[in-house]
C-alpha cells in the first residue's frame, strides 16, 4: 500500500513537472520596442516593423511587440540606450553618437569618406565590434549594428557645389565626428537630434543639414530646403552614421531557450547587413520626393571635386587616431582594421 502511494505521488509530481516544463516552453512574451523615428518613416515601416513582424512569425506568435515610435514612451533620443540598459523598455534603436564619446571605437565608421555602401559597411561594423570592441555595448544584448546610405548636404537658400560654398552656413550634424566634418568644411556645425530638424530649419536656427536621402521625407527636409548636394559614388561617400539595435540583458536572459534562439536568429551580421541594405534602398524614394518639389536643385559632386572635401576633412581621421591612443586603444589598428573590413565586405556585397 505504501509503495503504491509512493508511486502515485511520484507519478503526480512527474506529471506536474512535465506540465510546468511544457508551460515554460510555451511561454509567450511581449516586448516593448522604443525609438525616435517617426511612424511614417522608411526606418520604422520597412526596417523596425518588418523586423518585429519576422520575429513574431518565427516565434509562431509567442513573441509579440508593443511598438512605440517617435519617443512615445517618453524621454529623449539621447536616453534611449539607457532605457534598454535599465529595463525601462525592452528593445531600442538609436545612434551611439547621440551620447558623445560614450562609444568611441565605433566612431571610426563615421569618419569622412570611409564607407562604401550601407550593406557592406554594416557587415564590417558588426565584425569590427565583435573582434575589436566586444565590450563597447556590454550593458545590453546587441541585436544589430548598421549604418545608413551616403550622407547628403541639404541647404535652404545657398547651393553647395564646392567646399567654399559651405562657408557661412549653419549645418545640423548628427554625431561628434560628423560635426567635426561639417566644421572642417567651413560651416558652423550645430548638433541636434533628428526630430528637431524641421523646427530648426523653419526658424532659421540652421540653414542646412546633412542626412541621407531616405530620411528626408520623414522630417520634411525636401519641403524646407531648396538645394541638395550629393556625391558621385565613384568619389566616395561624404559620411555615414552608426546605429545600434539593443535589448535589455535581463529580459533576454529571462526568455525560454527556444525564444532566445528566435532572437538570436534575427540578430548578428546578416540582420545588420539587411538593415543597412533596406535603409539605403530608401534613398531612392527619398530623393524622388525632393525631385518632385518645384524649384528643387540637386548637384552631384564629381570625384574630382570631392578631392577638396577629402583634403579639408583629412585631419579628422588623424585626430580620431590620436584620441583613441589617449583612451588606451591602438587608434591606427582600429582605423586600419575598419578600412580593411569595409574593403573585404564590399568585394563580396553587391551595392
Amino acid at each position: 500500500m505504501i509503495q503504491r502511494r509512493t508511486l502515485l505521488r511520484t507519478g503526480a509530481a512527474a506529471a506536474l513537472g512535465g506540465s510546468a516544463l511544457t508551460g515554460f516552453a510555451q511561454q509567450s512574451v511581449t516586448l516593448k520596442f522604443h525609438t525616435f523615428m517617426a511612424p511614417t518613416s522608411n526606418v520604422w515601416l520597412n526596417m523596425h516593423k518588418a523586423w518585429m513582424d519576422k520575429v513574431e512569425k518565427d516565434s509562431k506568435g509567442r513573441i509579440k511587440f508593443e511598438a512605440y515610435p517617435a519617443m512615445q514612451l517618453g524621454g529623449t533620443p539621447v536616453q534611449l540606450y539607457d532605457q534598454a540598459r535599465d529595463g525601462v523598455v525592452d528593445i531600442i534603436w538609436t545612434l551611439p553618437g547621440n551620447t558623445t564619446g560614450r562609444f568611441p571605437r565605433v566612431e571610426v565608421f563615421e569618419l569622412p569618406f570611409i564607407m562604401s555602401n550601407a550593406e557592406a559597411t554594416s557587415k564590417a561594423y558588426w565584425e569590427y565590434v565583435q573582434t575589436l570592441a566586444p565590450d563597447e555595448f556590454k550593458e545590453t544584448q546587441v541585436i544589430a549594428l548598421h549604418v545608413h546610405g551616403p550622407g547628403v548636404i541639404h541647404t535652404v537658400d545657398k547651393a553647395v557645389k564646392t567646399v567654399a560654398d559651405m562657408r557661412g552656413l549653419k549645418v545640423r550634424a548628427p554625431t561628434r565626428q560628423v560635426t567635426k566634418l561639417v566644421g572642417s568644411l567651413g560651416a558652423t556645425p550645430v548638433g541636434m537630434p533628428l526630430p528637431q530638424i524641421p523646427d530648426a530649419l523653419s526658424k532659421g536656427t540652421i540653414t542646412g543639414c546633412v542626412i541621407p536621402w531616405e530620411v528626408v521625407p520623414s522630417v520634411k527636409v525636401h519641403e524646407l530646403t531648396k538645394h541638395h548636394a550629393e556625391f558621385d559614388p565613384a568619389g566616395g561617400a561624404l559620411y555615414t552614421t552608426t546605429f545600434v539595435m539593443a535589448m535589455n540583458k535581463a529580459k533576454y536572459d529571462s526568455l525560454p531557450p527556444d525564444l532566445k534562439k528566435v532572437i538570436d536568429a534575427n540578430s548578428g551580421m546578416a540582420t545588420s547587413a539587411w538593415l543597412g541594405k533596406v535603409q539605403q534602398a530608401g534613398d531612392i524614394p527619398g530623393r524622388k520626393a525632393a525631385v518632385a518639389v518645384p524649384g528643387t536643385s540637386i548637384f552631384t559632386v564629381s570625384p574630382a571635386e570631392a578631392q577638396e572635401f577629402r583634403r579639408r576633412s583629412r585631419q579628422i581621421e588623424v585626430e580620431w587616431v590620436e584620441d583613441m591612443n589617449k583612451r588606451g586603444f591602438d587608434g591606427r589598428k582600429l582605423l586600419d582594421t575598419a578600412k580593411a573590413l569595409i574593403e573585404k565586405h564590399t568585394k563580396t556585397t553587391k551595392a
